[in-house]
C-alpha cells in the first residue's frame, strides 16, 4: 500500500523560471541508491536553475524483489508510475524494459546511474543541466527544442 507524505511550503522559484520536478529512486530519502521497482521511496522535487524544493515522498510497501521477471498478477510498478504523475524525470540505479517502458508512456524520462549518490548532488547535476545547454531530451521537457535549422549550411549559389 502506498503513502504519500507532502510538505506545503511557500517558497516558490523566480517567476521567470519554471521548475522541472524529478523523481528520485530511494530507501532513506537521502540517498539515490534504489532500482525503480525495488525502491521503497521516491523523493520529489521541483529543481529551477538557482534552487530546488522538496515537494513529497512516496512510500511502497511492495517493491520488485528484482528476480529478473514480472509477475502480471502482482503489479507493483504501476503504483509508482502513477505516484510518479506530473515528474519529468526519475533517477534510479537501474529500470528494466517493461517499467521503462510505462515511464515513458507516462511521460516521465527515466535517467538511469551507475552508483549510488546523494540526492543533493543529484539536485546540483539537474541544475547544472538547466543553467548550461541543456540534452536535447531536456529541452524538449523544457519546451525550448526546436528543430535544427540546416539551411545555413548551404550556399546561397548551391540554392539557387
Amino acid at each position: 500500500m502506498p503513502r504519500m507524505l507532502r510538505l506545503v511550503e511557500t517558497e516558490a522559484p523566480a517567476p521567470q523560471e519554471k521548475p522541472l520536478r524529478v523523481a528520485i529512486a530511494s530507501n532513506d530519502l537521502e540517498t539515490l541508491d534504489a532500482h525503480f521497482g525495488s525502491a521503497r521511496k521516491f523523493a520529489i522535487y521541483d529543481v529551477w536553475k538557482t534552487g530546488a524544493r522538496f515537494v513529497a515522498a512516496h512510500e511502497f510497501t511492495t517493491a520488485t524483489e528484482q528476480k529478473g521477471r514480472h509477475d502480471d498478477l502482482d503489479d507493483r510498478i504501476t503504483p509508482k508510475v502513477e505516484a510518479l504523475t506530473g515528474c519529468a524525470l526519475v533517477f534510479a540505479l537501474a529500470i528494466g524494459g517493461p517499467s521503462a517502458a510505462k515511464v515513458v508512456r507516462a511521460g516521465i524520462h527515466p535517467i538511469k546511474r551507475k552508483d549510488p549518490e546523494p540526492i543533493a548532488a543529484v539536485i546540483a547535476q539537474v541544475q547544472g543541466m538547466l543553467s548550461g545547454n541543456p540534452p536535447p531530451f531536456l529541452r524538449k521537457i523544457l519546451g525550448t527544442w526546436q528543430k535544427p535549422d540546416f539551411t545555413e549550411d548551404f550556399d546561397t549559389e548551391e540554392s539557387a
